[in-house]
């Protein structure tokens, strides 16, 4: 069977693959990071070596190596590699993959069929990948950007090794870079380059090497290299190049929610500067507004709660007015609303409290409704009852000692943070002078 990307066409002679791919690592020694899962003595490196790879999803940032290890395990386990992109694909194709995969078991050959972007598949395209990996007429590598626990099924989850790839490090960046600089599949030694421009390139990938690559290439060709009038590729270059510091950032993916998750640990955190940084890497992806100000709402009641109560009206005020006037201007607002809360104190004590109630209502701790709270016309309401409700107005400081519950229950813990050490004395007090069993025997009204 012919390769399924296989092209018809012939590309002539002027014709040249991009420095990234030029450059693409081709054995395992080659590679760019991912120490943690290829190094020596690493179970994913003994599957290699010994030939005996199973089936696979890597996930992590763009440009740290998924797909060219997935190659570099193809070649070096002598595989027939099939790739796919789950974006492209078809159900046709797929299945025409696994149906050459059982071909190649009936002869005795293995195939490695690695897709691109998995998360792209929906149920039904994971769920024809099942009884193909489970006979193992082929071993499947997926690849992708995003978490797989949230995009892949469990069923496909249980019969695959997950490996996370990391953002390359800088140093090793860098290192590729030079390289590529002096090796024959990149630019032989032909260009000359500053030493500040290369790190410019470097710190702007992220740690994604395929874009640093990519930096380089385009800074080049803007040098006018093969041109009489060629400069040294310097600063200036670079940055025409770039053009701005792109984010890795993916508003429907980890990047997005790793961000949100900083933003929110740092106002909680009482961390004024790191929260604003992160409050600015969100607006300037283009995440909602009201996303990040649904969030700050929710923190000001978990986080702050009765240590400063205005906390959550400052929230839900800086909620309506984003709502109103959008972006840009709702920044400033959300500016002032993160602020205010990361500098407000903390108390999770009403967040703790319901979290105790709740638990006990799902295990079943539960007791009836005392008669005297009943409503009066309720039909199981006892007019006989002797014991009737007292009215907390009718008595001093409108509070009465009675009982709420059938049995006791103690949720609430006061803290001493900010306004809540007020609440916290009241709290004492009533404890201390209106409790339970000095219950007198006056009632109030029904």
């Amino acid at each position: 069977m012919a390769d399924l990307f296989e092209s018809d066409t012939t590309p002539d002679a002027s014709f040249r693959a991009p420095l990234a791919e030029r450059m693409r690592p081709t054995t395992l020694a080659d590679m760019v990071g991912q120490e943690h899962i290829i190094s020596a003595g690493k179970p994913l490196r003994r599957m290699i070596e010994t030939d005996r790879i199973v089936s696979l999803v890597f996930f992590g940032p763009p440009g740290t190596g998924k797909s060219t290890l997935a190659h570099i395990i193809a070649e070096s386990t002598k595989s027939e590699y099939i790739r796919i992109n789950a974006v492209l694909s078809n159900v046709a194709e797929l299945r025409a993959s696994l149906r050459h995969g059982e071909e190649n078991a009936r002869r005795g050959k293995k195939t490695i069929l690695f897709i691109d972007e998995i998360h792209r598949f929906n149920k039904s395209q994971q769920d024809a990948l099942l009884p193909a990996i489970e006979a193992g007429t082929v071993i499947l590598i997926g690849s992708t950007t995003q978490n797989p626990y949230f995009y892949l099924t469990n069923a496909l989850l249980s019969r695959v090794m997950l490996f996370p790839f990391k953002a390359i490090e800088d140093e090793a960046i860098e290192r590729f870079v030079r390289s590529a600089l002096a090796d024959t599949r990149g630019f032989s030694g032909t260009v000359t380059i500053t030493d500040s421009a290369v790190k410019l390139i470097v710190s702007s990938a992220l740690g994604d090497i395929r874009k640093a690559l990519t930096y380089l290439e385009f800074a080049v060709l803007a040098s006018g290299m093969n041109d009489e009038a060629a400069e040294a590729v310097t600063d200036d270059i670079v940055r025409e190049v770039v053009q701005q510091k792109a984010l890795r950032y993916d508003r429907d993916g980890d990047e997005h929610y790793d961000t949100a998750s900083a933003f929110i640990k740092s106002v909680r955190g009482s961390d004024p500067d790191a929260a604003l940084y992160y409050l600015a890497v969100m607006l300037e992806s283009g995440d909602d507004p009201r996303f990040i100000a649904r969030r700050l709402s929710i923190l000001a009641a978990e986080d702050i709660g009765l240590a400063d109560p205005s906390a959550l009206s400052v929230a839900a005020s800086a909620f309506t007015i984003v709502e109103l006037i959008g972006m840009p201007e709702a920044a400033l607002v959300l500016s002032e609303c993160t602020i205010y809360l990361a500098l407000a104190p903390k108390s999770n004590s009403a967040t703790i409290a319901v979290g105790k109630a709740m638990a006990d209502v799902k295990a079943g701790n539960v007791s009836p409704v005392p008669n005297y709270l009943r409503d009066s016309h309720s039909s199981v309401f006892d007019r006989k009852d002797p014991e009737g409700y007292r009215y907390p107005h009718n008595f001093p400081h409108h509070i009465v000692a009675q009982a709420y519950t059938t049995d006791a229950k103690k949720y609430y813990e006061p803290q001493d943070m900010g306004f809540e050490k007020e609440l916290k004395k009241r709290h004492e007090w009533i404890i201390r002078h209106i409790a339970p069993e000095k219950k007198g025997a006056d009632a109030g009204g029904g």
